[in-house]
């Protein structure tokens, strides 16, 4: 009967158990840890388990559910002897990368209360729960609580705390304690410079702040990566400070000793010549060239399209002729990219030279290839040289709807009407489907000859189609209208584009 009483009452106590407490944190618990106001702590019945420590460390840790990890963390609790603190960090973790860090920082002081001792470890992932809230004053009171115990802070201790500065904007007070006066034997180590650099520059340029990141990362601090200099460098492309990067290169290939991959320079080149800065993209391609590697196809390709773009196709055509006395084979891209810059400038032979020389090489033109040439022609309006390179194209490759586009235009232009609609017709047959600018295309032409109730056919057989109209095509209709004094139709359309939202095109007009 003593047996069965005792059994009862153990009964009785787990049913108790059983229920959820929210409860809000003791005041017993040490200051260094007390919740933040609206953190709950959870507690959940113990499960029965073994109290061999052995036994805990088979089970996997692997948690599905918060209340999976919570049964467990009470029932090691309970265990004799106890797992290690190693082992509840482990749990903890688990927690963390479920993203409950309340629930980590409630779990905490139970350790305490149960006798379990605090290691670096559990402190961090506690310091990093505070800061993944946003609450990194508690996480500094962590730090103090670590110093009290006798440990010493490590690297991940600090990247916590000065990723929890940069979170709630405090940049500057991150920076200034990454100096290592402030935080004594304090080594920075990749993931230290990696967020430093994305909070300073990713998430915004702080150009106010630069002199001091340039003045910590000359240093004698160590860590500091590629990417993070990669990071800067894209930042400064970015915001058009082409000076300063190519200053900023300078300085960390000579203090740093880090100097850029090819990747690395291939996107550094790409801005400065977007923006057709050729004084830069010479003097950073001479940095590359100097410290090494080579540039490579990539390089040269980035150097075609910019130079293209800008219209300077024979100092394009140099480029490539340059990569080849290099012993460097173009590709089909920078092939392509060259065709399409003599195309744009209407120079049609230019392209057709740089299409045969491609050939000849053993370079296999795609879809592309043939896409800038039949533009070509269909530019200087020979629509017949077009439509014969287009059927030499059947027989090569599928042309996209991107061709189909480019011809039917070119037969507008050229006052093929007829040919235009039975090529658009024709576009399912070919499993293609048209799109905004193919009835765009269409629409334009109809509009151009007073053919509204065609064009006005089309515009709703678009939505049918699944591309519905945008306000270049409502607003190239409204002008046809408005030319014609077409005055009621326009007010139609007018009507229906307040209906799709297109105010600010409305205003314009």
């Amino acid at each position: 009967m003593q047996r069965m009483s005792t059994k009862m009452k153990m009964k009785m106590k787990m049913k108790m158990m059983g229920k959820w407490m929210l409860t809000r944190h003791s005041s017993s618990v040490p200051s260094v840890l007390c919740v933040p106001s609206g953190m709950w702590h959870y507690t959940l019945p113990p499960q029965p388990c073994s109290s061999s420590h052995d036994s805990f460390c088979s089970e996997s840790l692997d948690f599905k559910t918060l209340d999976d990890a919570i049964s467990r963390f009470n029932g090691m609790l309970r265990m004799h002897p106890p797992p290690s603190t190693d082992d509840f960090a482990q749990l903890l973790t688990s927690i963390t990368e479920m993203k409950h860090y309340s629930v980590v920082i409630s779990l905490s002081p139970r350790m305490d209360s149960f006798g379990i001792p605090p290691n670096v470890e559990t402190l961090n992932i506690l310091i990093n729960s505070f800061c993944h809230l946003k609450r990194v004053n508690f996480g500094f009171s962590v730090l103090a609580k670590i110093l009290k115990h006798g440990h010493q802070p490590n690297t991940a201790t600090f990247n916590h705390l000065i990723r929890g500065l940069c979170a709630e904007g405090k940049i500057d007070e991150a920076i200034r304690s990454f100096d290592k006066r402030g935080w004594e034997g304090f080594q920075p180590d990749e993931v230290t410079y990696e967020t430093l650099m994305e909070w300073l520059y990713k998430k915004g340029p702080n150009w106010a702040l630069f002199p001091m990141s340039c003045t910590i990362l000359k240093g004698e601090t160590r860590g500091f990566n590629l990417v993070a200099f990669s990071t800067i460098i894209d930042s400064l492309w970015n915001d058009a400070q082409l000076t300063k990067a190519l200053n900023f290169l300078r300085e960390m290939i000579t203090t740093r000793g880090i100097s850029p991959t090819i990747i690395t320079g291939n996107s550094m080149i790409h801005t400065p010549c977007n923006l057709c800065e050729w004084k830069h993209v010479a003097m950073l391609i001479n940095e590359i060239v100097h410290r090494k590697p080579d540039p490579d196809v990539v390089t040269f390709s980035i150097l075609v399209n910019a130079l293209c773009k800008e219209g300077n196709i024979t100092e394009a055509h140099e480029v490539v002729n340059k990569m080849i006395q290099r012993g460097m084979e173009p590709d089909l891209v920078t092939y392509n990219v060259l065709m399409d810059g003599y195309c744009s400038q209407s120079e049609i032979d230019g392209a057709l030279k740089v299409f045969n020389f491609m050939v000849h090489k053993g370079c296999v033109p795609d879809e592309c290839s043939y896409n800038i040439l039949i533009y070509g022609y269909c530019k200087i309006q020979c629509i017949d040289k077009a439509m014969h390179l287009f059927e030499e194209m059947c027989l090569q490759v599928n042309p996209n709807i991107v061709t189909y586009n480019t011809i039917i235009h070119g037969l507008c232009r050229d006052g093929e009407l007829e040919a235009a609609r039975d090529l658009f017709s024709s576009l399912s047959s070919k499993g293609l489907q048209p799109n905004v600018q193919t009835y765009k295309i269409l629409i334009q032409e109809l509009c151009n000859r007073c053919l509204f109730d065609e064009a006005n056919k089309l515009l709703m057989e678009m939505d049918g189609n699944g591309c519905s109209p945008d306000q270049c095509t409502y607003n190239m209709i409204l002008q046809a209208l408005s030319q014609n004094n077409e005055t009621f139709r326009g007010l139609q359309h007018l009507e229906e584009m307040l209906a799709r939202g297109f105010l600010l095109l409305i205003q314009q007009l």
